[in-house]
């Protein structure tokens, strides 16, 4: 979850045990320049633009008996991604929704209940942070998890590189670009949540309400479509740092498209091939492997790789069938800033060939489309950022993205992509 330092000592005992509040704010602004661009289409990232989003939320979380967390996270919104999160399959701000509004509006992202039930194993201290109560639990323990919450929240975190408020920004950086997870068009589902951690290792399995469309607005309520999920964790010491392996399975159940239907259909009515009018029922599935290591007191490195089916349009993320990526994050205690961070990464994308088709034909994903691809290529990036942290509760961090063949097409950028992100939290 979402990672907030502990209040101050005496707001602490402003508040009783069974309490716990928590808040943040992030500021976001991007910008490109010019790039070469000779054509676009519906889903094609323009040049020359600077956009910006602003998220506020409140943690509040109810403790009513020991292990037992109630939590409610509202949250208020405001502003576009680039294109309207539009243009690049590894978007560049995983602060921007598939939803931009030009005017602040409330969304209530997190509703759940979690019980932990400790199982022996030895004692550990927990710090309290958004979502989680400070305390104790022991070392083997079972999390239950119900209501709605971020896939992510449970399924592919990584120490170094999966918050967007406080590390990378890219989309297939802070989660495999392949893991196709439930989610709104916020990137929240509804569901449940079974973690069992036992030594070294950790078992989860999962259940979430797909949205009623591809990369809709409105979840399912009945796990009409839905998605299962299974994730093997395994925590190591290597030279005496610590490190984890994790491997995430994802099956997706619902109306989705075949590329090759809809090429098909597109080719008997001399439309532009569309998955909409072919979807029925079918199953798609993905497999990722992430990997994170500390190398010393200020250096960790990590990786991820997945691989999901390419034949079958993604449903709730975005249009990545194959993907790669490693960095690096660095603590400054080497030029004594030891809260500070600088973060480096690249990953590179692909799709299967019907997808490829598919867009070459003029049809559009859930994040990009150019109306025609004669000249493909895989999608790499590059990220560097450097955070900096002007007090305990208050972050600036500058960032660097450079797109090479945005939505897989060599025609267009490459793009260049400057960001300033902005974060308090208390």
């Amino acid at each position: 979850m979402l990672a907030t330092p502990a209040l101050a000592d005496d707001d602490k005992a402003a508040l009783p045990d069974w309490l716990a509040v928590h808040g943040q704010a992030t500021v976001t602004v991007q910008g490109t320049p010019g790039f070469p661009s000779p054509y676009a289409g519906p889903n094609s990232l323009t040049p020359d633009q600077v956009k910006e989003t602003v998220d506020v939320t409140l943690f509040v979380g109810v403790q009513p008996w020991k292990g037992g967390e109630f939590w409610i996270n509202p949250e208020v919104d405001q502003g576009f991604g680039l294109s309207n999160t539009l243009g690049v399959a590894g978007f560049v701000s995983a602060e921007a929704y598939k939803v931009g509004r030009r005017v602040p509006y409330t969304r209530l992202q997190r509703l759940f209940f979690r019980q932990t039930i400790d199982l022996g194993g030895g004692d550990a201290k927990v710090e309290g942070q958004a979502n989680q109560f400070a305390g104790s639990r022991t070392a083997d323990r079972l999390v239950v998890t119900i209501g709605k919450f971020g896939v992510g929240d449970v399924f592919d975190t990584n120490r170094y590189a999966h918050d967007p408020r406080g590390d990378f920004l890219n989309w297939a950086i802070v989660d495999a670009g392949t893991f196709d997870y439930a989610a709104d068009a916020w990137g929240y589902s509804s569901g449940a949540a079974i973690e069992w951690y036992r030594g070294p290792w950790a078992l989860r399995v999962g259940a979430f309400n797909l949205s009623t469309v591809p990369n809709g607005e409105k979840l399912e309520q009945g796990f009409g479509q839905y998605q299962l999920n299974a994730e093997v964790e395994h925590r190591h010491t290597l030279g005496g740092r610590d490190g984890a392996v994790r491997v995430t399975l994802f099956r997706n159940r619902g109306r989705f498209g075949r590329f090759d239907d809809a090429l098909t259909l597109a080719a008997a009515t001399g439309a532009t091939p569309d998955t909409a009018p072919v979807r029925v029922r079918h199953s798609r599935l993905g497999v990722s492997i992430n990997v994170e290591q500390a190398v010393s007191d200020d250096v960790g490195v990590f990786a991820r790789a997945g691989l999901a089916d390419g034949a079958i349009e993604p449903y709730d993320f975005t249009d990545i069938d194959r993907t790669v990526s490693a960095g690096v994050a660095i603590a400054g205690g080497g030029w004594g800033r030891k809260q500070d961070t600088i973060g480096l990464a690249a990953v590179v994308n692909g799709i299967g060939r019907e997808h490829q088709y598919y867009l070459a034909a003029g049809g559009i994903g859930v994040l990009v489309g150019d109306g025609q691809l004669p000249h493909p290529g895989a999608e790499a990036i590059a990220e560097a950022y450097y955070q900096w942290q002007v007090a305990k509760p208050v972050a600036v961090s500058l960032d660097y993205q450079f797109v090479a063949n945005p939505g897989y097409n060599r025609d267009r950028g490459p793009v260049h992509v400057l960001g300033i992100r902005m974060h308090g939290q208390f």
